[in-house]
């Protein structure tokens, strides 16, 4: 009888390396929203898994685009993180972008899946089924939509897709300063690499050493609110105070739970001109990150530590 081992193929899926860092206990708060939802770590377990089998059983070709342009919720970041685990590409589209722009981007990405709000369903589902995309579906902000309904009757077990880590994770487009905008194509392993710098640079803290909590404000349709902050605290197994827009006050009332905030110059800007910000309220803070555009270092008159990304 032969005694050869059966080799496994590894699987380079960043949502494996994601969900792999979750909690010990699954019952913990993963997520706070600013309308007092709570979300555990097994809520994102076994929403991300029905998510997947429902987008698992359209059918779709290998390395299909799920292209998505929504208001920013939970079950935005849920669609990403389950298109990650079933094997597909993720194409988040700036919900500022009007009719032309987005004929140009599914035109261009050819998406087999759109995601749509309901207010756009009209136009978007028409210029998308023109392009030759195979489903459209809804998704609100207040936990509505078509997507959600055909989620409810899917199974919350499953295996994640198989990847290698050179294969493709998502497609983000340029700004078009140079031309038309090109799809910047991001593999797996190019994300949880990545993630995974970051996590050590930032000395994201564990749970045993106290925990890091994120103030997540941030929109989720480009870089660094969809992957240096949701990836960096989901590595990390930290939980996200999450707000759905950026309000200073809000953030402020924030502040004492959280260690790490995460904005771009603007914001910082306008959190400074609050007459409350007080070395008092944020002296619970321990990391302050600026990115996506350089960071003046008179934005820095408290005793915290503010790091731009390198």
């Amino acid at each position: 009888m032969s005694t050869q081992k059966l080799t496994l193929p590894h699987n380079a899926n960043l949502f494996s390396a994601l969900r792999a860092a979750f909690p010990r206990d699954l019952d913990t708060v993963a997520v706070e929203t600013d309308n007092g939802l709570l979300y555990s770590w097994r809520d994102l377990d076994r929403a991300t898994a029905m998510m997947a089998n429902l987008l698992a059983s359209l059918a779709l070709p290998a390395g299909a685009r799920i292209a998505v342009q929504v208001e920013k919720s939970v079950e935005a970041m849920v669609l990403y993180l389950a298109t990650l685990r079933a094997g597909f590409v993720f194409l988040p589209l700036n919900t500022a972008y009007q009719s032309a722009e987005m004929a140009y981007f599914i035109g261009n990405a050819e998406p087999a899946v759109v995601v749509c709000t309901g207010k756009n369903f009209g136009w978007v589902s028409k210029m998308a089924f023109l392009a030759g995309s195979q489903y459209v579906f809804t998704l609100n902000d207040d936990r509505t939509g078509s997507l959600l309904d055909r989620v409810t009757h899917c199974a919350d077990r499953h295996d994640e897709a198989v990847k290698e880590a050179d294969d493709l994770a998502a497609i983000l487009y340029t700004s078009g300063t140079t031309g038309r905008s090109k799809g910047a194509m991001l593999t797996h392993g190019n994300l949880l690499s990545n993630a995974q710098v970051l996590k050590d640079y930032w000395g994201w803290r564990s749970a045993e050493e106290g925990g890091d909590v994120l103030i997540h404000a941030l929109p989720i349709f480009h870089v660094h609110g969809l992957f240096v902050a949701i990836h960096g605290a989901l590595l990390n197994g930290s939980k996200m105070i999450w707000l759905a827009k950026f309000d200073p006050k809000r953030v402020l009332q924030k502040l004492p739970e959280a260690t790490v905030f995460m904005g771009v110059p603007t914001l910082y800007v306008r959190l400074l001109a609050e007459p409350g910000l007080t070395a008092d309220v944020a002296s619970h803070m321990r990391l302050f990150i600026a990115g996506s555009a350089p960071l003046l270092m008179a934005m820095s008159p408290l005793n915290v530590e503010i790091s731009q990304e390198p």
